[in-house]
């Protein structure tokens, strides 16, 4: 008989802050959840933890973003090494795939976090306070699928790269809640390879004639868009 694995580290006190906030958030939306109902749901006595730990909830709101960051950058950078410069889909896949892949957890719930923040002004959201290490990384991804759909004019190009990117998080956030919720769900591969499938014919498809016209009589100015974690 084999001797029973290590039991599993408890969260810290800080971590576990996180972690609730995080679910709470996902659900209630970052104005419907008080302070201290994630410091009471968490376990917490002491009623100001959030405020201790985090010192408001905008610090909170970042903590939980880094909390996934790492893990996400480290999987892309793997993903990436691998992806042929030159295969569109594949450059996409390396980006998204880490995504996609919180999905399958059921006890993460990071994808309907992002949704909540995709609804803040760009001016004002928490998004645009991530690292400046994640922001060159970020650059770096619209170059390379820049490159690669030169065929779509500005600001076209940007809009398509920030709209996939959003796509697939609402897209992995309601794959998310039907898991938890028990609804059924298409296989996982085929789930990624259809997914990865709308993306990328987004991405690279042919402007209408329509669309080039509109877009020569607004001349609208190039967007400034903060990076997806």
């Amino acid at each position: 008989m084999s001797e029973p694995g290590p039991a599993a580290a408890m969260p810290s006190a800080k971590q576990q802050l996180v972690l609730t906030a995080e679910r709470l958030f996902a659900r209630h939306g970052l104005d419907g959840v008080a302070l201290r109902q994630i410091g009471a749901e968490a376990g917490m006595a002491n009623k100001s933890a959030v405020h201790y730990h985090f010192g408001s909830k905008d610090g909170l709101v970042q903590a939980i973003l880094l909390n996934r960051l790492h893990h996400l950058n480290f999987r892309r950078g793997l993903l990436e090494a691998r992806a042929p410069h030159r295969d569109l889909r594949r450059v996409v896949e390396a980006q998204q795939l880490p995504l996609i892949e919180l999905a399958e957890d059921l006890e993460c719930f990071y994808l309907p976090f992002l949704e909540q923040l995709l609804r803040y002004d760009a001016a004002v959201s928490p998004l645009a306070a991530l690292p400046d290490e994640h922001q060159v990384s970020h650059q770096a991804y619209v170059d390379r699928v820049g490159a690669l759909i030169g065929h779509v004019p500005q600001p076209l190009r940007d809009n398509r790269i920030h709209q996939t990117s959003a796509w697939c998080v609402h897209a992995c956030a309601d794959r998310h809640r039907a898991l938890v919720s028990g609804a059924p769900v298409t296989p996982y591969a085929v789930h990624v390879s259809a997914l990865l499938d709308g993306l990328v014919a987004l991405l690279e498809a042919e402007p209408s004639a329509e669309t080039l016209a509109a877009l020569r009589g607004s001349e609208p100015a190039r967007p400034v868009l903060h990076p997806l974690p």
